[in-house]
């Protein structure tokens, strides 16, 4: 199992008790749901992601498991009778499932792997279809928006000029016409961009944390690992609009190389 970064600082900020309950609401891999379970938490786990639901049954039978988006939190909490609860935590992060083994093309290492992206692969266009489907115009806004990527122009100009756009190394040759050479920042954007769009990604943070209002009881925490600045904005936007207690002034950063991109804040409703 996979270990989250942040994690033992995400669960401590938690202040986990025993018999308390608690919505794993991004579950991934499961690391979360098992920390807090070994704590002796109650912890029902959410995952958009159907594979990821399926293995954390096999791993983790004891721990209860919706397939469901945490935009939904509110209304799963109450269906399940999982409310109100003592905290709620919430990764935006990729689990490493699903950028090594998922074959969705969410990582530009894996070049043959098909041009999906979809944290729900049951359901909605996949990236290949929505760069079909958009104008050049469309795809610069969607790029610039969910990245602020400066070569977003140039780059939306090279993939719809491409004939070609099925797997990840199309996508990677297209973004390396347009910047002239091979950029891993660049590809790490733009396909942060391509995987926000296919996935409603910012629509679905702002009701998530919504809802998680609504079903944390007085003095409830809730966790929230982030891993880009357009990520964070919402957060920060969102506890300053309901006027919410953060238990540290500022962010926790991950010290590790493969840590540092992800800021953890913790409120107290």
């Amino acid at each position: 199992m996979h270990t989250p970064v942040l994690l033992q600082q995400a669960i401590g900020r938690l202040n986990i008790k025993r018999g308390g309950r608690y919505i794993d609401a991004t579950f991934g891999e499961g690391g979360y749901s098992k920390a807090i379970s070994d704590l002796g938490g109650i912890v029902l786990g959410i995952d958009l992601d159907q594979d990821q639901i399926s293995r954390g049954k096999v791993s983790l039978p004891n721990i209860g498991l919706v397939c469901g988006n945490f935009a939904d939190v509110e209304k799963i909490a109450k269906e399940n009778n999982f409310f109100p609860v003592d905290g709620i935590v919430l990764d935006l992060g990729l689990s490493m499932y699903q950028l090594s083994d998922s074959g969705r093309g969410f990582s530009y290492f894996n070049k043959e792997e098909r041009l999906d992206m979809r944290i729900d692969d049951r359901s909605g266009p996949t990236v290949k279809e929505i760069i079909k489907s958009l104008s050049i115009e469309e795809l610069y806004q969607a790029l610039s928006k969910n990245s602020e990527e400066l070569k977003s122009k140039e780059i939306a100009v090279s993939i719809k000029a491409q004939r070609k756009m099925e797997t990840v190394a199309d996508l990677v040759g297209a973004i390396d016409r347009a910047v002239g050479h091979p950029a891993k920042r660049t590809y790490a954007r733009v396909f942060q961009a391509l995987r926000i769009e296919a996935n409603n990604e910012f629509k679905n943070l702002k009701e998530g944390l919504k809802g998680s209002l609504k079903v944390l009881k007085p003095g409830g925490r809730l966790a929230i690992i982030s891993f880009h600045s357009l990520e964070d904005r919402v957060i920060k936007n969102f506890i300053k609009e309901n006027k919410l207690t953060q238990l540290d002034k500022k962010p926790i950063r991950g010290v590790r190389k493969f840590e540092r991109s992800a800021k953890l804040r913790v409120v107290i409703i």
